[in-house]
């Protein structure tokens, strides 16, 4: 037996001169060496750690498929959204093609798809503005409770009161077999809780659980029990009341002689007064009396406020030219089916490049001012300013609306939210609450969206969080006073549920929800430079805020704190206006100098920077497209698309500035606008593209084309008018008559007259020659005590009819340039178009009470008997031509947030053309003719 190992030996073992030996032989029957407990919690330190790095991996593996998953279902999402899109096209093109045997066809083209989906607008026109609501026919118990709140003037949209009309051609609706007019029935607006409520929910995309009730003039069984609610046919522009049925002669005249002397006031003015001797009718705007003569064929058998006919024709919205970017941010996104959405005016576009669609959200009545998407891309909100009528009235919040989803309700501030694949509004919130306007808007994403955060534009800019998905109106969480100054963004952090951002003028704000409490920090930029601005603000996939302001420096926030970081000086030349992160951690900026520039996820340049050409603006939003694509909104009012390596290329241009020039092609599908942008555009109806652009250096007033369409004419602001070549834009001559602006321009029938329409109370003649490039004065009317507005030439060319400022209708030997004193001489003349608002044949089209002013544009279908009308208030309507009858029915549309400039049809009534004044919108509405829809 050997020796026991002498102490020490291990020490030796390990310490020894010629260091590690290996391990001492273990002799049969010996205790084993010692073990220190520092040993043994290393151990233990090194299996938890190697366990925790296990557990940290298995973790992160999961995430990795959360997110590969989430990727997933939103591409099931999107595919699905976009199958129902094209099975609706399909659908409407097969419904199309079965009924275009029986009605008048419209020109097509067959690479636009065809999207037939119908709606109504319904709306007492006495009201500001209408609200387009999707959705099915809603019970009688829920209309008992609610009662009527709108008499209907149909329109031709989607299910719901929105478009997604994308084809030139109309698309025809079918009539009630036991009724030859289109059924109207009572509106009554009551949103569904939101399939969406929870955040994930791909099973519900195709249930459309639409409440808000529907007046389509597509006829379904559902409508017919609702026709006690709501006379038919069509209502007429005040509240409609049912008017005597004169089936015969007897009752005719003894209409026409109870009426003959009526003289009633209603709201303040007077109702007009009929001499059946002499054929006159005496209408009033503002007091002031005007004569107008009945013809001849019809003194024996008119009534004033006998029957009117229904509008021989409807409208449906196509096509929407311009973006509002000029004063709007975070406006601009791509959602997964391809569509990229956007707003202007009152319409929110869904607009396919690829496809050459639109479709249209019709929900708002007045200017959309800001819009976010939800974390499933397929919700979205959008907030809305206060209606014409409450925009002067603060003390309103005080006395709320009784019934908050009554069209009175519509008019104040609110925001909607609503499905981007069926245009279903789904929750409309903040009514009573909001107090001038939706400054901005932002979803909670580290929740899945259930959240939303509203700013105010109120003085107080006063800061709302909502449960958006719970009850009908939402459930406000919480409000607080968000800045004196104004703001200019609001944003949840994608890792923090309860963290807000809001930056805007002086301030960027760190806000901490918990509790039903919102904790604020002012953001401290310490020895750093403070701007005046904080203009964009963004996240990093890691929770940290990325700023830019006025001064043009890009400011990285960490985490949870509210100092400065890191900063990037000198990121752009002026304001950053603009913050993109994209999922690869990489930044892209956009500034108002006019450049896009790339950054890795450190804010180190790459090198690669898009500067952007001069006409179309700054970068005023910037966001992902399909792949490495970028989609760019502008402060010129164009959205952008392209990448880094191919230039970015115009998607949608609009004009920039206040809109009042349109002229129809009298030979094609194309029509001219002019604004005080100083810019001309020809656009193409069937292409939907701008054919050229024509900067003309002066504010537009007014434009016409020659008889032969070679020729176009702009009137200008200053008493100038510039006479050019319609297809190479070629100047030939420029003439001045006066100083002020050139309100109408209209060449003779025979196209051998020019005359001249100024606010200097004047109308030139000019005679035309040489294929319409030599215009040579023959004289000047004079005898209009304001601004002419509007001028018609007789069929013959010999005679003209004018209005004035101050509601005069004056004729003129158009040869001689006099006036004829003998108005009654006039009454059996007839006129080649319907411009003037104030004649026998506009009588109908004039509301009760309403101000001389209110109706600003009229024009009449070039081969049917249909009379359009744009008025202060963003409606468009459509009559029977002649409305001839007080207060006519009338179809009443909606989509313009201000005073409609222009009306026209294009050569073929295939289409009428609209612009609005501010909200620098054109838009272009399919004619579809009644009798088509009649053969369904």
């Amino acid at each position: 037996m050997s020796e026991e190992p002498p102490q020490g030996a291990n020490n030796r073992m390990f310490n020894g001169p010629g260091g590690y030996r290996g391990a001492p032989k273990m002799v049969l029957g010996a205790s084993p060496p010692p073990v220190t407990i520092t040993k043994v919690f290393d151990a233990w330190n090194e299996m938890i750690e190697n366990e925790n790095q296990s557990l940290r991996d298995r973790v992160a593996d999961l995430e990795k498929k959360v997110h590969e998953q989430t990727d997933e279902i939103m591409c099931l999402r999107s595919t699905l959204a976009d199958v129902l899109r094209r099975i609706s096209t399909i659908e409407g093109a097969r419904a199309l093609a079965n009924n275009h045997a029986g009605g008048r066809a419209t020109p097509t083209k067959d690479t636009v798809r065809l999207r037939h989906n119908n709606s109504d607008s319904a709306r007492d026109v006495s009201k500001r503005a209408s609200s387009y609501l999707p959705g099915r026919s809603p019970s009688n118990t829920q209309i008992s409770r609610r009662g009527v709140h709108y008499q209907s003037t149909s329109s031709l949209y989607s299910d719901g009161h929105s478009s997604s009309s994308v084809s030139p051609a109309p698309s025809p609706s079918p009539t009630q077999a036991n009724n030859p007019h289109p059924v109207h029935t009572a509106r009554h607006t009551t949103p569904s809780p939101s399939p969406y409520a929870s955040p994930a929910r791909p099973h519900q995309l195709g249930v459309l659980n639409k409440r808000w009730a529907s007046t389509s003039d597509f006829a379904t069984p559902a409508h017919h029990q609702y026709h006690h609610l709501a006379p038919s046919p069509t209502p007429t522009n005040s509240q409609l009341a049912r008017r005597p049925n004169s089936g015969s002669l007897h009752n005719l005249n003894h209409l026409r002689s109870s009426n003959s002397q009526l003289n009633l006031s209603r709201h303040g003015a007077k109702e007009a007064q009929y001499n059946a001797e002499e054929g006159i009718i005496k209408m009033y705007l503002r007091g002031r009396p005007i004569n107008l003569y009945v013809p001849t064929p019809m003194r024996e058998t008119y009534v004033p406020n006998g029957p009117s006919s229904s509008p021989p024709a409807k409208l449906k919205l196509e096509w929407v030219y311009g973006y509002r970017g000029r004063d709007c941010r975070n406006n601009v996104y791509q959602l997964p089916t391809g569509e990229i959405v956007y707003f202007v005016a009152a319409v929110v576009v869904l607009y396919n490049v690829e496809d050459q669609m639109q479709r249209h959200y019709l929900g708002h009545t007045d200017d959309i001012k800001c819009l976010a998407v939800h974390p499933n891309k397929l919700l979205i909100a959008t907030g809305q300013t206060a209606g014409h009528d409450r925009r002067d009235a603060r003390s309103w919040r005080l006395n709320p609306p009784s019934d908050p989803l009554s069209p009175e309700a519509e008019e104040w501030p609110h925001i909607r939210v609503w499905d981007s694949v069926s245009l279903n509004t789904l929750h409309v919130i903040g009514i009573s609450d909001i107090e001038r306007s939706v400054a901005c808007l932002a979803f909670s994403k580290a929740d899945g969206g259930s959240l939303l955060v509203a700013v105010d534009e109120a003085p107080d800019h006063n800061m709302s969080v909502w449960d958006w998905s719970r009850g009908e109106r939402g459930y406000k969480l919480l409000e607080t006073k968000c800045s004196a100054d104004q703001v200019l963004a609001v944003d949840f952090s994608p890792v923090d549920r309860s963290t807000i951002i809001t930056c805007g003028k002086n301030h960027i704000s760190f806000w901490n929800y918990e509790s039903g409490m919102l904790a604020k920090r002012m953001g401290i930029f310490e020895n750093r430079e403070r701007p005046k601005y904080v203009t964009s603000i963004s996240f990093t996939d890691a929770g940290n805020v990325i700023s830019g302001d006025s001064n043009g420096n890009l400011l990285i926030w960490q985490r949870g704190g509210n100092t400065v970081y890191k900063m990037v000086r000198g990121a752009h030349d002026g304001p950053v206006f603009s913050i993109l992160v994209q999922k690869d951690g990489g930044i892209i900026t956009g500034g108002k100098d006019g450049r896009i520039v790339e950054w890795d996820r450190d804010l180190e340049r790459t090198g690669n920077v898009i500067e952007i050409p001069e006409q179309y603006g700054s970068p005023r939003v910037v966001t992902s497209g399909r792949g490495s694509q970028l989609v760019v909104g502008t402060t010129r009012n164009c959205v952008l698309g392209g990448t880094f390596t191919f230039p970015l290329r115009p998607v949608m241009q609009g004009h920039t500035e206040e809109l009042w020039a349109l002229a129809p092609h009298p030979g094609h599908h194309q029509f001219l606008t002019a604004g005080y942008d100083r810019t001309c555009y020809l656009w193409d109806t069937m292409a939907h593209t701008i054919v050229w652009s024509k900067d003309i250096g002066e504010h537009a007033q007014s434009a016409a084309f020659s008889n032969n369409g070679e020729i176009v004419i702009i009137g200008t602001t200053s008493g100038r008018w510039f006479v050019m070549d319609s297809e190479t834009r070629e100047m030939y001559s420029q003439h001045q008559d006066g100083n002020e602006p050139i309100q109408v321009l209209k060449f003779s029938p025979n196209g051998q007259y020019l005359a001249v329409g100024s606010r200097d109370n004047n109308i030139y003649i000019y005679q035309v020659s040489e294929d319409c490039r030599k215009y040579t004065r023959v004289g000047r009317c004079q005898g209009h005590s304001s601004f002419v507005t509007h001028l018609d030439w007789s069929a013959d060319s010999q005679f003209l009819q004018t209005n004035s400022g101050d509601y005069e209708l004056l004729f003129w030997n158009a040869g001689l340039c006099r006036q004829i004193a003998q108005t009654s001489q006039m009454r059996d003349v007839e006129w080649a178009t319907q411009s003037c608002t104030l004649t026998f044949a506009t009588l109908g089209i004039w509301p009760e009470g309403t101000d001389g002013t209110d109706i600003n544009t009229c024009a009449k279908a070039n081969q049917m008997d249909l009379l359009a009308t744009g008025d202060d208030f963003g409606k468009i309507k459509l009559f029977a031509s002649p409305a001839c009858q007080q207060r006519a029915r009338c179809l009443e549309y909606g989509g313009h947030s201000s005073h409609v400039t222009a009306v026209g049809f294009l050569q073929d009534d295939s289409r009428m053309i609209s612009t609005g004044g501010r909200d620098t919108a054109v838009m272009q509405w399919v004619v579809s003719s009644n009798s088509s829809s009649s053969h369904r």
